[in-house]
């Protein structure tokens, strides 16, 4: 009898893949964490957390486990009163967006559409001194215009605030950072798709030809803190121990208004899985694979930054972000401009009869972020529903994120195909990502204004 030696067909990963079929371990954290009150960036539920990624990695089997300590600035919500108070007096419920600023302001009331920069341009002089009014979503056939780019080109119009407006019904306000790690300049609140029906009412809407005499206003108070804070980091690493090194990762922090089921502890949940099989096929490995939960993410990818600031980042051959994987059905691969990553990711999807959804058009907003635009080559893994892809989150950021949303079969298979594309890649050293292909991507992606707007250029590119 023989052994097979090829990393491909080798008796130790199809074993490793057999238990994970019975493994609630990754369900076990999830459920762990999603009791918790809070995961928000700073605050001592985050740290809570932290304690709980790091005994559940010890117990899979990644060594070196420790937590790694990063300063902040700490956002803390207050109470939020929105009311419409021309052509009606009428309160609705809304949330601040994190790092906004404690503010008491009334102002006209101006529906800017999805809050698109062309939109922003085409409200002109009636944004200034204003509370805009934009659309979480972005119409079909572009690019989806990030939060933070819409607030950021509104400010620059001078608005006075910024109501963000769901456009899933649910009666379901969003959530959503306004900057990274900072206050931001003026006040920004969400509100449901319900409320936002009423606004495009009572609202001035020059973007849609309305009158531009009306009269609409409104008040907004916010009570919100911001202070010096810390957070952390969980890291641990498997395999051999050798000069270079792969980093599988995934953020573990949440907002504060919903259990983080989706976003992202279902991401947390498939790296512990992923790390129990690679532990134990760990002789496979070709170089060393550090598993790290970071913190932060919603706030500002402040976790990976400090974790990027601590690398040696020439030896990372490539990072492996997972964040949204085990949430839907199918897995979806941001690949970020590197064929050979796209390349593996098909060929684990066909080699086990997987779907693979591709998206090859890199982006800045997620873990990935501080790792790509130094040249590593980066994979990020999401997942979407069979039926195909949502415009926007659907229920994250918002209090519908909950674990009774998840799958656990979603995660289960996401974390074995995480595992293996892992352990795949660890034999393979992919082509650094090339500073200026990957600026001119960007730019042809027109996200230059918008980053500019939200303060994420890199400074590096100008």
């Amino acid at each position: 009898m023989t052994t097979p030696t090829e990393p491909d067909d080798s008796s130790r990963l199809e074993r490793a893949l057999g238990r994970a079929w019975s493994d609630d371990r990754p369900w076990a954290l999830l459920t762990e964490l999603t009791q918790l009150e809070s995961r928000m960036g700073g605050s001592p539920g985050e740290r809570a957390a932290a304690d709980l990624v790091a005994e559940a990695f010890e117990r899979v089997g990644v060594t070196n486990v420790g937590l790694e300590s990063f300063p902040i600035q700490y956002w803390e919500r207050g109470e939020t009163t929105f009311v419409v108070t021309e052509p009606v007096e009428r309160e609705f419920e809304a949330l601040a967006l994190p790092y906004a600023p404690a503010a008491d302001l009334e102002a006209p009331l101006v529906d800017v559409g999805y809050g698109t920069p062309e939109e922003i341009d085409a409200a002109g002089e009636t944004v200034e001194g204003a509370i805009v009014v934009a659309s979480t979503t972005t119409p079909a056939g572009q690019r989806f215009v990030h939060r933070m780019e819409k607030f950021g080109h509104a400010v620059d119009a001078g608005a006075r605030g910024f109501v963000f407006a769901n456009h899933v019904p649910g009666q379901l306000p969003p959530t959503g950072s306004l900057r990274f790690d900072r206050e931001a300049a003026i006040p920004g609140i969400g509100v449901s798709a319900e409320t936002h029906d009423w606004l495009t009412e009572y609202a001035d809407s020059p973007v849609a030809g309305a009158d531009e005499s009306a009269t609409a206003r409104a008040s907004l108070r916010v009570e919100a803190t911001t202070m010096d804070g810390s957070s952390q980091n969980v890291v641990g690493t498997l395999g051999p121990d050798t000069d270079d090194e792969l980093l599988l990762l995934a953020h573990y922090d949440a907002h504060d208004i919903a259990e983080g089921a989706l976003d992202n502890g279902c991401g947390v949940a498939t790296i512990l899985g992923a790390a129990s099989i690679l532990a134990a096929v760990e002789s496979d490995l070709g170089c060393r694979v550090r598993v790290a939960a970071v913190g932060c993410e919603e706030i500002g990818l402040l976790g990976a930054e400090a974790l990027a600031e601590r690398l040696d980042l020439e030896s990372v051959r490539a990072v492996v972000n997972v964040d949204g994987a085990g949430r839907f059905r199918n897995l979806q691969a941001y690949s970020h401009a590197s064929d050979p990553l796209q390349a593996l990711a098909t060929e684990i999807g066909e080699r086990y009869g997987q779907p693979v959804v591709h998206e090859t058009d890199p982006h800045p907003f997620s873990d990935h972020w501080p790792f790509l635009r130094a040249g590593v080559p980066t994979l990020q893994l999401h997942s979407e529903p069979s039926s195909g892809g949502e415009r926007g989150r659907g229920w994250g950021h918002t209090a519908a994120d909950t674990r009774d949303k998840v799958d656990p079969r979603n995660v289960r298979t996401h974390a074995m195909l995480a595992a293996v594309l892992v352990r795949t890649l660890s034999r393979r050293t992919p082509p650094r990502i090339d500073a200026a292909d990957l600026q001119e991507a960007f730019r042809e992606l027109h996200y230059e204004p918008g980053m500019r707007a939200s303060d994420t250029w890199p400074r590096a590119w100008d």
